[in-house]
C-alpha cells in the first residue's frame, strides 16, 4: 500500500504550496477545500468569504465532523491503486484525520505548514479567492477552523513545515524531504 499525507495549516500558510511542489513531484493531489467550494457551488450560493466556512459547518452538522474525510477516502484509494503517494490538501480536522488514520494505519502522515498572521494576511491579500476577505474574516476563519482541532492538528504533526522565508526555501525544504520518503 501507498502513503497517505495530509497537509494542514491555518488558512493562507502556504498549504497550496505544499500541494503544487509534490504534484510537480508527479503526486496525485486531492482538496479538501474544493469539496466545500464544489457544495457552495452546487447549491448556487454567491461566493462571499462567510459562505465557505458556514457550508463546512453545516455538512459537518448534517453528516458529521468527519462528512469531508469520508467522502476523500474512497476517491483516494482509488489513486492508490496506480500511485505510490497521494497527498490531502487542508486536513482542518481531529474527525477527519482520524477517519484517515484508523483507514491507512501507519500508511498515514500529518504534515503541518506554520506561517505568521501577518504574512498569512498579507498571501490572503494578494490572492483574491473569494472565501478571503479582511482581516477580521481570517482570524475568524482560524478560529473556527481551530474548533474543529485544527490547532491539536498543528502541533501533533508528523513533519512541520515553516513558510516565512518565500516559496524558494519552503520548495527546498519539501523536495529534500520528498527526497526522504
Amino acid at each position: 500500500m501507498g502513503l497517505v499525507i495530509a497537509v494542514s495549516g491555518l488558512p493562507a500558510a502556504g498549504k497550496g504550496e505544499f500541494a503544487a511542489i509534490l504534484a510537480n513531484n508527479s503526486i496525485p493531489v486531492v482538496s479538501m477545500g474544493d469539496m466545500v467550494r464544489a457544495e457552495v457551488k452546487r447549491r448556487g450560493i454567491p461566493e462571499e468569504p462567510s459562505v465557505f466556512g458556514k457550508i463546512a459547518t453545516e455538512l459537518r452538522k448534517e453528516f458529521g465532523e468527519d462528512v469531508l474525510a469520508q467522502r476523500l477516502t474512497k476517491a483516494v484509494d482509488g489513486l492508490l491503486e496506480e500511485n505510490q503517494i497521494v497527498l490531502i490538501e487542508g486536513l482542518r480536522g481531529t474527525a477527519e484525520r482520524e477517519v484517515f488514520s484508523n483507514h491507512w494505519g501507519e500508511n498515514f502522515l500529518v504534515v503541518a505548514i506554520t506561517a505568521s498572521l501577518e504574512l498569512r494576511f498579507q498571501r490572503v491579500k494578494s490572492r483574491g479567492r473569494s472565501e478571503d476577505g479582511e482581516l477580521d474574516d481570517l482570524l475568524a476563519r482560524d478560529e473556527r477552523e481551530k474548533g474543529w482541532g485544527l490547532g491539536q492538528i498543528i502541533e501533533e504533526a508528523d513533519k512541520k513545515f515553516p513558510n516565512e522565508a518565500g516559496l524558494e526555501e519552503l520548495q527546498e525544504l519539501v523536495s529534500d524531504w520528498l527526497n526522504l520518503l
